[in-house]
């Protein structure tokens, strides 16, 4: 991870919470700062021969005169310094075409979506798309800015489930934060699923690991602790089902306010 985390600036106090946690997650895992102030409501993102149009709401655009002070007022408790980001040019259809190469792309609930249902963790459909489509991970913050000081990462057996886990285990390398694995199923079928996968058994022993027994994990979310940061894949088929928009995941990116970092199916640099 030595590329940027990309961020879409909003300059609006909810827009200033979302830049919080991105800076908070740049200065944890020493990553460097992109920040794109777009000028247009839509813009575009190639990820190989996927051709993506984000659609932003209104409020990206509010005050345009003010958003270079925002932007520097916000970031000044980090002394994190930032690039802006510049479209490439445009494409055919006229919009802005962005660069790509990202190590992360922050991704806030409300992207896409009516505001007004932010408090009940939607996702919007062009999120979902986000995910689905990018080759690098989605940060996904919290809702106010709130820093993490520890990781909680499912995991259920699946290609991206085994992505993600070991994306959390660079977090916690690089982070020094403790990290903690939660799963549905039987440990020995589990440690067997992640040798497979190319886990060294020193990482399968060293895992700090906590079992679901019930199916309906809604509960069971309140072993995870409200100033985790949680790493999920997306899309996958195994026991803790990261199709993240339909079933369990979907009660997890809906009942927590912690901020997350999702593994979509398309997502390389870490398989």
């Amino acid at each position: 991870m030595k590329q940027p985390l990309l961020h879409i600036f909003r300059n609006t106090p909810f827009g200033r919470e979302t830049l919080l946690q991105s800076a908070y997650t740049c200065t944890q895992l020493n990553l460097p700062l992109s920040i794109y102030r777009p000028e247009f409501k839509s813009f575009l993102l190639y990820f190989g021969t996927d051709i993506l149009q984000v659609d932003l709401d209104n409020s990206y655009l509010n005050d345009p005169d003010s958003a270079q002070d925002h932007i520097k007022q916000t970031l000044q408790e980090f002394q994190l310094p930032y690039k802006a980001v510049k479209p490439k040019g445009k494409s055919a259809s006229n919009l802005p075409d962005l660069p790509t190469n990202f190590a992360m792309m922050t991704c806030p609930r409300s992207m896409s979506d009516d505001t007004r249902k932010i408090s009940l963790g939607m996702i919007g459909s062009k999120v979902r798309r986000i995910v689905q489509t990018a080759h690098i991970p989605i940060f996904i913050p919290a809702p106010v800015y709130k820093p993490w000081n520890s990781i909680a990462v499912l995991y259920g057996g699946s290609d991206n489930a085994a992505g993600a886990l070991r994306l959390a285990l660079e977090v916690q390398k690089r982070s020094g934060f403790p990290l903690q694995v939660f799963s549905q199923g039987k440990r020995p079928e589990l440690e067997q699923q992640l040798a497979q996968q190319g886990f060294t058994e020193t990482q399968i022993n060293s895992l700090h690991w906590t079992f679901w027994d019930q199916e309906e994990i809604l509960q069971s979310l309140y072993d995870i602790h409200h100033n985790s940061l949680v790493i999920m894949g997306a899309y996958g088929k195994n026991r803790v089902r990261e199709k993240l928009f339909g079933s369990t995941l979907e009660k997890v990116q809906s009942n927590l306010a912690n901020s997350m970092i999702i593994v979509g199916p398309k997502c390389d640099w870490i398989k």
